[in-house]
C-alpha cells in the first residue's frame, strides 16, 4: 500500500502571466515534475517529484517559476522533527536503508568558522603579493629529516618519488560511474592546466583520460575495479581508499543503472551489475598487511611513484596514522566526516566519524611528537570550501587539500542530494547520455581553472597578509591561528590559543 502520508516537501510556485507554456521545465526535468496538460493548455507540476534542482527555475525563459520549501508542516516537535519522522514514514513503507547524498547537513559544528587567522602588523611587516615573490608550490612525498651530503661533501638532493603541485589543493576522488564522463573530463583537463592533480576514485581509468596521466592520481579501493598495470602505471600516484569520510566502514556500491557499456569496461565489470566494493579490503587487517599491499604496488611500478593511503577520521585518527606512516606509504590523505558522496546509508553518513580539523590536528601532533612527521604528507579532505579553509588547514599541519564538493559545485551542482537516482538535471552524478551532455567539458573546464586561480590568489593575499610567503612556512604555524568560541578540549586538540590571547 503507497499512501503519501506528508505533504511535498516543496512547492513549485508558476506565475501563469508569465508562463508561455513553452515546455522547457518539462524537457529539462529528469524527475518529471512538469508535464503539459493539452486540454487545460497549462503547465502541471507533480511536486512529491521535485528535489529543488533549480534546473526549470534556472532555465526557464520567463523567470515563471520559484521552488519553495513547503510551510506546510506537521505538529510542531522538538525531539521528533519533520526529517525523523519522513524517514520513518518512507522506511515503514519501503522497508529498506536510507541512502543519500553529499555530504552530511546535520548542524554539527564548523571549526574552520571559529578559526581565526592572524595577521601582521608593524613589527612583522605584511607582504604584497602584487609585487613580491609568494610560493604555493608544493611537493607530496617522503622527505628527509635533516641535511644529507654526499662523501665528496656535497648535498644530497635525492627525493622519493613526489607529487609536484602548483598550489597545495587536489580534486579528491570521485569515480567513473558515480559522476560522468563529462564530469571526469572536466576534472581532468583542468588538473592538467592548473598544474595539480585529479583522482579516479574507485571506478578505474576511463581509456581517453590515459593522456592526463601526469596529472592523475589512481585509485585502488577494495573491489579493484579497473586495476590493471596499465592502470597504475598511468598515474601520478596509487591511493590505496581504505575508507572515506561520508562513510566510515562502509563500502562502495554503484547501482547496476549507471554500469552501461563504458563504466563496465572501464571497471571489467559485466554490464548492469552492481559494483561493489566490500568495507575491508580482504587482504588488510593490519599494519603489517598494508606494508604488504603498499610495497606490492611500489614494486609494480619499479618504486617511480608515491602510494598514498586514504582513510576516514574517527576518533583514533591519530594512532592509525601513526601506523600507517610506518608502513611505507609516502602520503596519507584523511577525509573527514563532512566529505560529499555520490550514496551512503543515511545513518552513517549523519553519525558516523568526526571534524576534520580535529582529526588534522591530532595527526600532525601525534607523527610530530613521534618524529615521524617528513615520513609521510598529509592531504586532508571533507568540506573543504574556500581558500580560507585551505590555509587554516595548512597551518594546522596539512600540506594540501583535496576538494571534491567545491568541485562539483563549480560545475554547476546546486547540491539537491539526490545523486544516488542517477537523475542529476546538471550532467554531473548522472550515466544517462541526455543528462550528461549538459556538461559542457570545456565549459566545465573552465570553470574549475577559474575557480582555482581564484583561490590561488586569495591564499597568497592570505599568507602575505600574515608576512609569510611560502606554504612551506605556513605549514603547521599554528601560532597564526586563534579560536573563537571554543572550549578548552577543542583548542588543546586544535593546539591553538584563543583570540586574545
Amino acid at each position: 500500500m503507497s499512501i503519501q502520508w506528508v505533504y511535498p516537501e516543496f512547492e513549485v510556485i508558476r506565475n501563469n502571466e508569465r508562463c508561455i507554456r513553452c515546455q522547457v521545465c518539462a524537457r529539462q526535468c529528469a524527475n518529471e515534475v512538469h508535464c503539459y496538460e493539452k486540454e487545460l493548455d497549462a503547465m502541471i507540476s507533480d511536486e512529491s517529484r521535485c528535489v529543488n534542482c533549480q534546473r526549470c527555475v534556472s532555465l526557464c525563459p520567463t523567470h515563471a517559476l520559484k521552488i519553495v520549501r513547503s510551510d506546510c508542516r506537521l505538529r510542531e516537535n522538538a525531539n521528533w522533527n519533520q526529517d525523523a519522522i519522513r524517514e520513518i514514514y518512507k522506511q515503514a513503507q519501503s522497508g529498506g536503508v536510507l541512502l543519500s547524498s553529499m555530504g552530511n547537513p546535520k548542524p554539527y559544528p564548523v571549526y574552520w568558522d571559529k578559526i581565526l587567522i592572524n595577521a601582521s602588523q608593524v613589527t612583522n611587516p605584511s607582504i604584497d603579493p602584487l609585487r613580491e615573490p609568494m610560493e604555493t608550490r608544493v611537493s607530496l612525498g617522503k622527505k628527509p629529516s635533516q641535511v644529507r651530503r654526499e662523501e665528496n661533501g656535497r648535498l644530497n638532493c635525492a627525493l622519493s618519488p613526489q607529487i609536484q603541485l602548483s598550489m597545495p589543493v587536489m580534486f579528491s576522488a570521485m569515480s567513473y560511474g558515480s559522476i560522468s564522463y563529462n564530469a571526469h573530463l572536466s576534472l581532468a583537463r583542468a588538473a592538467s592546466e592548473l598544474g595539480i592533480c585529479w583522482n579516479t576514485g574507485e571506478g578505474g581509468l576511463h581509456q581517453d583520460f590515459y593522456q592526463y596521466g601526469p596529472h592523475t592520481i589512481v585509485q585502488v579501493a577494495s573491489g579493484r575495479f579497473g586495476v590493471h598495470k596499465q592502470y597504475l602505471e598511468a598515474g601520478a600516484a596509487i591511493e590505496i581508499k581504505m575508507g572515506q569520510g561520508a562513510k566510515p566502514g562502509i563500502g562502495g556500491h554503484l547501482p547496476g543503472a549507471k554500469v552501461g557499456p563504458d563504466v563496465s569496461r572501464t571497471r571489467m565489470i559485466p554490464e548492469g551489475s552492481d559494483a561493489i566494493s566490500p568495507a575491508p579490503h580482504h587482504d588488510i587487517y593490519s599494519i603489517e598487511d598494508l606494508r604488504q599491499l603498499v610495497y606490492s604496488l611500489k614494486e609494480a611500478t619499479a618504486y617511480r611513484k608515491p602510494v598514498i593511503v586514504k582513510v576516514a577520521a574517527v576518533h583514533n585518527i591519530a594512532a592509525i596514522a601513526s601506523g600507517i606512516a610506518r608502513s611505507g606509504a609516502d602520503i596519507i590523505a584523511i577525509d573527514g566526516f563532512r566529505g560529499g558522496t555520490g550514496a551512503a546509508p543515511t545513518r552513517i553518513r549523519d553519525s558516523v566519524g568526526i571534524p576534520i580539523e580535529l582529526a588534522l590536528a591530532a595527526v600532525d601532533q601525534r607523527l610530530r611528537d613521534e618524529g615521524i612527521r617528513n615520513n609521510v604528507s598529509l592531504v586532508v579532505g571533507g568540506s573543504i570550501r574556500s581558500s580560507a579553509d585551505v590555509v587554516k588547514a595548512i597551518a594546522l599541519g596539512a600540506d594540501a587539500c583535496y576538494i571534491a564538493t567545491a568541485a562539483v559545485l563549480a560545475l554547476g551542482c546546486h547540491l539537491c542530494r539526490t545523486c544516488q537516482t542517477g537523475k542529476c538535471n546538471w550532467g554531473i552524478a548522472t550515466q544517462r547520455p541526455d543528462l550528461v551532455k549538459r556538461l559542457n567539458p570545456n565549459g566545465g573546464r573552465e570553470r574549475l581553472v577559474n575557480l582555482m586561480t581564484a583561490w590561488n590568489h586569495e591564499i597568497k593575499e592570505l599568507m602575505g597578509g600574515m608576512g609569510i610567503n611560502s606554504i612551506e612556512a605556513l605549514r603547521g604555524n599554528r601560532l597564526m591561528l586563534r579560536g573563537v568560541g571554543l572550549n578548552e578540549t577543542e583548542l588543546r586538540i586544535l593546539g591553538i590559543s584563543h583570540a586574545g590571547e
